[in-house]
């Protein structure tokens, strides 16, 4: 029981861990974003942190509940793959958002995102349903988060 514990910390820790470097490398862009024109649905901003942090911890059990699933490692390892890859590009994409302030080539490296979460709740959804359904509010936040992206892009 108690591997099984560590194990699920552990699975919530790499997101969070993955978010959280990001989060802090792209800190210094955050007085340029605060000037930029947004769109009318922009939320405030302590909510992305809030959301931010939800999400990682509902994707770090999502790839706790595929590691421990008990299935074919081939498919355990492949959707692993995909999901290690997805937060790659999820770690780049507030470093090029904010610190390089490139607006479109953020906004379509957030579609290959968008992308690649999907493929992984493909991946997830044959293995176990209940981690699939943990990254459909992933998937929903990122197509919002595309929206806030590409209006910024266009307003500025």
């Amino acid at each position: 029981m108690e591997s099984k514990k560590k194990t699920l910390f552990i699975c919530i820790l790499i997101p969070l861990i993955v978010g959280g470097l990001s989060g802090l490398i792209s800190r210094g862009g955050m007085e340029t974003f605060a000037l930029l024109n947004k769109p009318v649905l922009s939320p405030p901003g302590w909510l992305f942190p809030v959301v931010w942090t939800i999400l990682y911890i509902l994707m770090g059990i999502a790839s706790y509940l595929i590691y421990t699933a008990g299935a074919n490692r081939d498919c355990v390892l492949e959707a692993l793959q995909t999901y290690a890859w997805q937060l790659a590009v999820n770690f780049f994409w507030s470093i090029f958002f904010f610190n390089f302030g490139w607006y479109l080539f953020s906004f379509f490296w957030l579609v290959l995102l968008w992308v690649l979460i999907l493929k992984c709740i493909r991946q997830f959804y044959r293995i176990s349903k209940p981690a699939a359904y943990l990254m459909l509010p992933y998937l929903l936040w990122v197509t919002f988060a595309g929206y806030l992206n590409l209006t910024i892009y266009m307003l500025n």
